[in-house]
């Protein structure tokens, strides 16, 4: 457990985020062959990076922390909360005389398994798009609307409203069609201590038409969310980037690797081979579904009219607008669309079905 923790400052930026995604966790700390602490790397740093056009061939010697957070073989529980709240981080390694790692503790170990990690606060007006038909999810969504399908005992979209509660925000915006009254029933059913508004549709109107009557309703920014994804990151920190960077609109972007398990053939004319590549490794940065939006882009927004989120983006462009990417890793994004990705995300969420 201790080793995938530990990484060299020679491995490739890539070569963490794997490793990142194999421990399901955010931080990594770097060490010298005798396994003595030299620094930390977060998936904060790495997006840093690649916010200023860093590589993920770059050695994360140019990017990881010099001066972690450490704590000494004798330490004191007292001591480590105080360090973990007042850095905001969840990991710390223990190091004895020789500075050599010998140990990490993670918020569980140290406040207990039902303790949350602080968050930030945030004002700011959330959107759930439920509307959709949920054609990836069929026949479930033959019976049930797709915000519904349950993860364990709970629906998608009370995990996804309970992520957002954890910054103080308790009102939602739900956009509504396919299957409305069965979405408003299950509220009114369960009463959550949340407010929740309706924004019914009277057709499908796309990934964005619908969010046409918030217009002059909202007074800065708003967050938007699908009603089949989990995004696990701090959205505080993807507000204050949309923010600081004056976005129309941010996307959180996440990383995903794919390897062609075929050697890649190149032709020309005539059917002659110019070239082979044996199992191509490719990697990109995709839309979650969950994005950040200044209140002057919904003015682009027709009305009446199907709209998805990649024509408001197109149009924001057009017109000279900024549009901005918020990257996030592999694992910091569940997408619970589609039956394989599904049945992953239950697993990774530690759910029995």
């Amino acid at each position: 457990m201790l080793k995938e923790f530990l990484i060299p400052e020679d491995i490739v930026i890539k070569e963490a985020m794997r490793r990142m995604n194999r421990t399901g966790e955010k931080t990594l700390f770097i060490t010298d062959e005798g396994d003595r602490l030299r620094g930390s790397l977060t998936d904060g740093d790495i997006r840093r990076w690649i916010l200023k056009d860093g590589e993920l061939t770059d050695e994360v010697k140019k990017v990881y922390n010099r001066t972690p957070v450490f704590v000494a073989g004798d330490y004191d529980l007292e001591e480590v909360k105080k360090l973990m709240l007042d850095n905001r981080i969840e990991w710390i390694p223990v190091v004895d005389d020789k500075r050599r790692v010998i140990e990490v503790l993670c918020w569980d170990d140290v406040f207990g398994k039902d303790s949350r990690t602080p968050r930030g606060k945030l004002d700011i007006p959330v959107v759930i798009m439920a509307g959709g038909e949920g054609t990836r999810l069929d026949p479930f969504t033959r019976i049930l609307p797709k915000p519904l399908i349950p993860i364990g005992e709970k629906a998608i979209i009370d995990i996804i409203m309970e992520k957002f509660s954890h910054y103080g925000i308790n009102e939602f915006y739900v956009s509504i069609n396919h299957k409305a009254k069965m979405i408003k029933s299950y509220f009114e059913e369960i009463n959550p201590a949340r407010v929740i508004r309706y924004i019914e549709e009277e057709q499908p109107l796309g990934t964005a038409g619908s969010l046409r009557f918030l217009r002059g309703q909202i007074q800065g920014s708003l967050l938007v969310s699908n009603c089949d994804i989990i995004v696990d990151c701090d959205y505080c920190e993807v507000v204050d980037f949309h923010d600081r960077n004056d976005h129309d609109i941010t996307i959180i972007g996440s990383f995903r690797h794919f390897t062609i398990p075929y050697g890649i053939c190149e032709i020309e004319k005539g059917g002659v081979l110019t070239g082979m590549t044996e199992k191509p490794e490719y990697d990109f940065l995709v839309n979650t579904g969950m994005s950040v939006l200044r209140k002057s882009a919904l003015e682009l927004i027709p009305e009446n009219q199907k709209f998805h989120i990649t024509e408001l983006i197109n149009s924001v462009r057009e017109r000279g607008g900024k549009v901005g990417v918020f990257p996030i890793s592999e694992k910091s994004w569940i997408d619970v669309g589609q039956w394989e990705e599904y049945r992953k995300s239950v697993k990774l969420l530690g759910i029995e079905q």
